[in-house]
């Protein structure tokens, strides 16, 4: 007797991994997807290293999903980092962890990875329609389907899994379209926001048309109780870099409530303003105060050129050391949802049973990105996506058996 007949839209990491257990599982796939090719955005994040995972305890990770810890954390239990891994080696790409603790396949890219799964998928019988939109549904309930200017064609199936995505980087394929039919369909998501972005900040052009680009590297950012160490690096409009992505849910919540959030870089995280005062006025007085802060505390260019924003430097030795401390930026918007890592809102848990189907719509799953929650980089984006597609394949073996 044959398998259920599921239908993915959205040939993403998380519609992909749901394709093989279900291929497996026994069902028949087909995936529909937008774009000429699939995984476009897997294969964008191989550039940088495609960061699969984090090594960190699982109790340790779940704390980064915020409010929707609870909810995650069966799903995450249930296809851990190490699943991720071995499913990884099994495709031919070994993992290393990072100095950071994040997990990258040894070759440091997407494109083997991506080839490989998609042999594997097309031995396991799943079939791949590419340049296939979905419009939405028919009178009877079946998932419609357009491709270029065609009309729209039914594709009956005994479940539909859509992980369509967010709504940033919309060139590769997630625009955020499918809010529209979701809130038709009587489950209206959470507004889609941008999360793990730039900011716009109150730079001046001397510093941004001379330095926008320059990582400024080990810092730390600060807004209010919250800390984050890394890279931030200075843009034409502002600030971005992985400190800034680690704080963007609180900075981009702040600014829709009051319109500006005032975030502090301390330059020298690992020194005190006592030990960097003594270390500048141990320099000759004779010298540039540039060349006094390049010596002393090992500051860049673009670092002494952002001290100089908060006005001219000071001759005295400890609120020099203060300012390396804490130069003060006021950011007034986000960069756009176009521009950002990954977005927040969409598909409400409330709005799902256990098994992530709608319960407005049933026979309807969501996984992935679509989904109301979001996280830091670090791994723990692909980590969460990879495991609500696994999760809704389940659950959809289990119902349609």
């Amino acid at each position: 007797m044959p398998g259920p007949k599921v239908v993915i839209v959205g040939a993403g990491p998380a519609g992909l991994i749901a394709a093989e257990v279900l291929a497996r599982g026994g069902a028949r796939v087909v995936v529909h997807e937008r774009m000429p090719s699939p995984a476009r955005r897997l294969l964008m994040a191989g550039r940088g290293g495609l960061n699969l995972t984090h090594s960190e305890a699982l109790a340790d990770m779940l704390s980064r999903y915020g409010g929707r810890e609870e909810t995650l954390a069966p799903l995450l239990e249930a296809f851990p980092p190490q699943a991720l891994r071995d499913w990884a080696a099994g495709l031919g790409q070994d993992t290393f962890v990072g100095t950071s603790g994040r997990v990258f396949p040894r070759v440091l890219k997407a494109s083997p990875l991506v080839r490989a799964w998609l042999a594997r998928l097309a031995g396991l019988g799943v079939e791949l329609r590419l340049r296939s939109t979905w419009t939405g549904w028919d009178a009877d309930g079946h998932p419609l389907f357009r491709q270029a200017e065609d009309a729209p064609v039914p594709e009956p199936a005994d479940a539909l899994l859509l992980a369509l995505g967010g709504a940033s980087w919309p060139r590769l394929g997630a625009d955020g379209a499918w809010t529209d039919l979701l809130a038709s369909a009587g489950a209206a998501p959470a507004p889609l926001r941008p999360t793990n972005c730039g900011f716009v900040g109150t730079l001046s052009p001397t510093l941004t048309d001379r330095f926008a680009g320059t990582p400024l590297k080990a810092v730390e950012l600060r807004f209010g109780e919250r800390r984050a160490r890394g890279e931030v690096l200075l843009t034409s409009r502002g600030l971005e870099g992985g400190a800034v992505y680690a704080l963007s849910a609180d900075l981009r919540d702040a600014i829709a409530a009051t319109g500006e959030a005032t975030v502090e870089i301390d330059l020298r995280p690992d020194h005190t303003v006592i030990d960097l005062a003594a270390r500048i006025g141990r320099q000759d007085r004779k010298a540039s105060l540039s060349n006094r802060l390049r010596k002393a505390a090992s500051l860049p260019p673009a670092a002494i050129a952002l001290m100089r924003e908060a006005g001219p430097l000071p001759g005295d030795s400890r609120v020099l050391a203060a300012r390396i401390k804490a130069i003060r930026i006021r950011l007034t918007a986000t960069t756009g949802m176009e521009r950002a890592i990954s977005t927040a809102g969409g598909v409400r848990f409330e709005d799902l049973d256990a098994g992530l189907q709608l319960r407005a719509r049933p026979g309807v799953w969501v996984a992935g990105e679509m989904l109301d929650w979001e996280a830091p980089t670090g791994g723990y984006l692909l980590q969460a996506v990879f495991a609500t597609g696994v999760h809704a394949a389940r659950d959809i073996l289990v119902r349609t058996a």
